[in-house]
């Protein structure tokens, strides 16, 4: 082996382990959430926002805005390592993120609290593990964000991760109540 060998491999050990240990701590985050909301004995507490039908809706339409801030973290996402790219765009791409992240909060509590996690049809499986799976991913996002020495392909694999949970989430949730009830508020 050759010394650029050797530190080429050093340096990529000494990743590996942090990498590793921030993908341990989303899951235990995912599978708490998803044993929670399994065992936890849904209270039927109903999420309700004045101005809204009902809380079908408060949920869907919060969901609906996490998606298209996703869609802009994806838009933007691209020119954050543009050394060009202006403080504007990193601002929109930060922004959205925060805002997207914080509108499916009260969701994910109410999901959680008053229905916990289900699996009565294939869409409502896949939705339950999607949400577990959306937490994990933004706590390995979070973490992977405070490693200045971290991979360049690390954050865009896990930005990804993070934008196909959001849009997995909308396309189970919000896309069915819009296409079986209608779109209202």
């Amino acid at each position: 082996m050759t010394a650029t060998t050797e530190l080429a491999g050093a340096t990529r050990d000494r990743y590996r382990l942090p990498l590793l240990a921030f993908v341990l701590v989303g899951s235990a985050v995912a599978v708490a959430l998803g044993v929670y909301g399994r065992e936890h004995e849904p209270a039927g507490y109903a999420l309700n926002v004045v101005g809204f039908s009902g809380p079908l809706y408060v949920k869907t339409w919060l969901t609906t805005v996490a998606a298209v801030l996703a869609v802009v973290q994806l838009l933007t996402a691209g020119r954050m390592y543009d050394a060009a790219a202006s403080a504007r765009v990193r601002a929109v791409h930060r922004w959205s993120g925060r805002i997207a992240i914080l509108a499916t909060v009260p969701v994910a509590v109410h999901c959680l609290y008053a229905l916990g996690f289900q699996g009565g049809s294939p869409r409502v499986l896949v939705h339950s593990l999607l949400g577990c799976f959306l937490y994990g991913a933004f706590v390995v996002k979070m973490l992977v964000l405070t490693r200045r020495d971290r991979p360049r392909w690390v954050v865009p694999v896990v930005g990804g991760a993070l934008f196909a949970g959001v849009i997995g989430l909308w396309l189970s949730s919000s896309l069915w109540v819009f296409t079986t009830t209608g779109l209202h508020l």
